[in-house]
């Protein structure tokens, strides 16, 4: 465990310690056992830290409703504790979209993303959530407004916790399309053309936005290509990842 501002924050680290690190960022709602696929390969030629992203796993949760540049900063504290040199991350969804940010901050060797979120979309509001705004100017219906909202929200809002749901608006509101224009590294990305929670067509615009960077597609998959392709992910990541 290692603490950071009063928070426990549960991570795995093994492998080749004298090697070059690679960092395993999972996604929203996840945790170190959805990674450990794509980083047990690498056991003998690196250096090895999957971390649970606070509120996730075994690591606890925030006692504020932290920015994703708060997540940030524990990542670099942490790899900067445990002597990770030539770092390489790869991140899934919410882990890639902090790998972005990371990698334009702090500018490591590689990125890998894996269907990673970037950018806020704005769209139009739909009938159910046009009536649920005129049911809050009705006193009589607010708490209905409120029970309909909580129904309709996202799987990751409905299951999330208080303090974790306010984390996730802060996530889902902030682009960091700039910031992808500020990576300088080698960076990888997979996408699958069925990915219903990040389209495929945010993987093609990532490619152009990102210098010096390459996508992968996997026809056909999920928001979980990674995975469900796992033996042409790990061969990927050894061509990738020298």
């Amino acid at each position: 465990m290692y603490e950071y501002n009063g928070i426990k924050i549960n991570y795995k680290e093994y492998g080749n310690m004298d090697k070059d690190a690679i960092v395993y960022l999972h996604g929203w709602g996840q945790n170190i056992q959805m990674m450990e696929p794509i980083a047990d390969p690498f056991v003998e030629t690196n250096h090895l830290i999957i971390i649970d992203l606070p509120g996730f796993g075994a690591s606890e949760e925030p006692k504020e409703a932290w920015s994703l540049d708060d997540y940030v900063e524990m990542i670099h504290s942490l790899l900067e504790k445990l002597g990770a040199k030539n770092v390489n991350l790869v991140g899934h969804s919410f882990g890639g979209k902090l790998s972005i940010i990371y990698g334009a901050k702090y500018n490591p060797k590689r990125i890998v993303l894996l269907a990673s979120p970037y950018e806020v979309k704005i769209s139009k509001p739909s009938k159910k959530v046009q009536l649920l705004k005129k049911f809050k100017n009705v006193p009589v219906l607010n708490k209905v407004a409120d029970a309909m909202k909580r129904k309709m929200g996202s799987t990751d809002y409905q299951n999330a916790t208080p303090m974790m749901r306010d984390i996730l608006v802060k996530h889902v509101n902030t682009d960091v399309t700039e910031l992808c224009k500020k990576i300088k590294c080698p960076t990888l990305i997979i996408w699958g053309t069925n990915d219903e929670a990040v389209p495929y067509e945010d993987g093609v615009k990532l490619e152009k936005l990102i210098k010096d960077s390459g996508l992968v597609t996997y026809e056909g998959n999920t928001h979980y290509a990674y995975l469900e392709r796992l033996g042409q992910t790990i061969n990927v990541l050894k061509a990738f990842i020298k």
